[in-house]
């Protein structure tokens, strides 16, 4: 049996799952609009692993949701996991958080946009097919009424993720097909987590860092 422990901090859903042989068997997660990560996620970590009746020591791995997202979600999330492999001695393991997302459409045509929200109209878009088979990388794209227009002239496309509130307000296309109020989640990473681990895909424990994407950016207080 293969027990691997994954955590998804990549946005407001602190998320964490167990999965056996790839397979989801326990999940915790607030979706709360407020960032609760530092509060919960260990909290959750130390439920999950009660809740399924195994010890830490039965892991095989932990899987980070590995970005793009909020800075200090994902330092928060990678943090967490670095510590529990560096003290169970197990293997870390890296899944794409839109990849992930895009998992979270059941579709058998056309492509899938999972997006999050990124600042003023921007957002983090990578795009897979009904296959989930990435066909274009993961950008930080501008959107206007022609976003994803080279898509959507060929096939429906299916936009999925928190940044799907903007694009809809700015895309009218008879093609486009938004899925509304989804986040990543730690459901989905274990299969992806599994087949990662089928392989011996590992990251280096002491020099993996989160898929920023942008540069953290620091605003100065309004507060004089």
């Amino acid at each position: 049996m293969n027990y691997i422990l994954s955590i998804e901090t990549a946005t407001t859903n602190c998320s964490v799952s167990l999965s056996k042989e790839g397979k989801t068997i326990f999940l915790k997660e607030d979706n709360s609009k407020n960032y609760s990560h530092a509060e919960s996620l260990h909290v959750f970590i130390d439920a999950v692993l009660k809740e399924s009746g195994i010890t830490s020591k039965a892991l095989d791995a932990i899987a980070i949701s590995k970005g793009p997202g909020s800075y200090t979600g994902l330092r928060i999330g990678v943090s967490a996991a670095k510590g529990l492999c560096f003290a169970l001695d197990i293997p870390l393991i890296a899944v794409p958080t839109l990849e992930a997302l895009a998992h979270q459409v059941d579709c058998n045509d056309g492509v899938i946009v999972p997006m999050l929200d990124a600042r003023r109209l921007e957002v983090y878009a990578a795009i897979f097919n009904s296959d989930y088979k990435e066909i274009r990388e993961t950008e930080a794209q501008i959107l206007d009424e022609n976003a994803f227009a080279e898509y959507l002239d060929k096939s429906n496309v299916y936009f999925v993720g928190n940044g799907v509130e903007k694009t809809k307000a700015l895309i009218n296309h008879p093609n486009a097909v938004f899925i509304e109020n989804k986040l990543p989640t730690a459901r989905e990473m274990g299969m992806l987590a599994y087949n990662k681990y089928k392989i011996s895909d590992f990251e280096d424990v002491a020099y993996f860092e989160p898929y920023y994407l942008k540069d953290f950016v620091a605003l100065k207080s309004s507060k004089s």
